[in-house]
């Protein structure tokens, strides 16, 4: 299992691999097991968005356990998490925001995320 950073421009946490654009999101959907997803929406001017990479997981069926959508396009990431929400199994968490620090941190030490604690992010 490995865990995705889609983003253009940030930074990629440690613990998880880079996807910079949202075909090379989408072929890592396919051909990984995704555990954390983190999207962003803007990719790039004439780039398809996250939108586009929400859109291909819905019609695949191939969700990852957890989808965070820390754009900081208002407008896009309402867009991805009502499209991901709308139509995610049950068990699937979908975040409206980044991940917290726990998360960053547990991912980074190559925890196993079901031993990820959800502890207040000081």
């Amino acid at each position: 299992m490995i865990n995705v950073f889609l983003d253009d421009m940030r930074a990629c946490p440690p613990g998880f691999v880079a996807a910079r654009s949202a075909e090379e999101c989408l072929l890592l959907l396919a051909e990984c097991d995704v555990e954390v997803l983190s999207l962003d929406y803007e990719l790039g001017y004439g780039q398809p968005n996250g939108l586009s990479v929400a859109h291909g997981i819905i019609v695949s069926g191939k969700y990852p356990r957890e989808i965070y959508v820390h754009s900081s396009s208002l407008m896009g990431r309402a867009e991805m998490v009502r499209a991901l929400r709308g139509s995610a199994p049950a068990e699937v968490l979908i975040h409206d925001g980044p991940m917290p620090d726990h998360v960053l941190k547990a991912a980074a030490a190559g925890a196993a995320p079901d031993t990820w604690t959800v502890e207040a992010d000081a």
